[in-house]
């Protein structure tokens, strides 16, 4: 197999991985959806902000995961409006199903979908959303393709994705105390990660590239806040993949020194109260 196709080999390897992770953790997510919600709220906002869904239209939300922007989406395009919220990991799908039915939202379609491979309609949509995803995706210059096949002419696109592991702490260090500690391999550079679209030129690029014109990025700042130390460990494990297989693999005596280490890195941010308030920092992305 020639170099070109060892990539694609990968690449389509990194997917089923990908969906996998997602599958496995869909539980975790749902569990801790509404200490996400408010963490992630300055984010949303921003989203929110900058799609400015208007009462009757129509928007797609990429990645939903539990669905919570999804939420605030229909809230916006109010009873005559719809929102598809998708995502390519079935449960995920239906912990947000399960979201809406709480709360009462009858304009919102779920739907399980590929957003590299995006089956929607040619012009169908008034706005696309995606938060903290663009960066996991194999080839996300084919989702922002498909986000623009799927817009309307005057439709307009939001996304969020992290900036690097200085300005995100929150996941840097525990992921760098796997490495360190011989738990983990080292991230391979230009690989689909958590830091993966770090670049805000690598960003217009891909979405110039896809169609788009005129793409402003915009720094949105905020904080994670964790209550305690049981509450760091219980969100790791629960929301990150890769950290809990990690994790799955070693013995009971590895995993409480990989706590330690762990608490021992992000001490910086401990306050007086046993919280932990490691900052947090995302680019967001608006375009049409």
């Amino acid at each position: 197999m020639d170099h070109r196709g060892s990539q694609l080999t990968d690449l389509a390897a990194y997917r089923e991985q990908s969906r996998t992770s997602w599958r496995e953790v869909a539980a975790g997510w749902e569990r801790r959806r509404d200490w996400f919600r408010e963490v992630s709220g300055p984010v949303t906002e921003w989203l929110l902000d900058h799609a400015d869904p208007q009462p009757g239209e129509t928007f797609l939300e990429l990645a939903a995961g539990t669905g919570d922007l999804s939420l605030a989406l229909a809230e916006r395009v109010g009873p005559h409006g719809r929102v598809v919220a998708s995502d390519f990991a079935p449960e995920m799908i239906d912990a947000a199903r399960r979201a809406g039915l709480e709360r009462g939202a009858a304009n919102v379609d779920y739907r399980v979908l590929d957003a590299e491979r995006l089956d929607l309609d040619d012009a169908s949509v008034d706005g696309v959303v995606c938060r903290f995803a663009f960066m996991l995706m194999a080839d996300p210059g084919a989702a922002l393709a498909g986000a623009r096949r799927a817009l309307r002419p005057t439709g307009r696109l939001a996304l969020a994705v992290w900036q690097g592991p200085d300005r995100n702490p929150w996941a840097a260090l525990p992921a760098a105390t796997l490495v360190r500690l011989g738990h983990a391999p080292p991230p391979e550079p230009g690989t689909p990660g958590i830091f993966a679209l770090a670049d805000p030129n690598r960003i217009r690029a891909l979405v110039t590239a896809a169609g788009f014109s005129d793409a402003a990025v915009e720094e949105i700042a905020f904080t994670f806040r964790y209550a305690d130390a049981d509450e760091l460990w219980d969100t790791l494990l629960s929301v990150s993949g890769s950290f809990s297989r990690a994790l799955a693999a070693l013995d009971d005596d590895e995993r409480q020194a990989v706590r330690a280490a762990v608490e021992e890195a992000v001490a910086p941010f401990r306050e007086d109260d046993g919280s932990y308030t490691p900052p947090a920092a995302a680019w967001g992305v608006v375009a049409r």
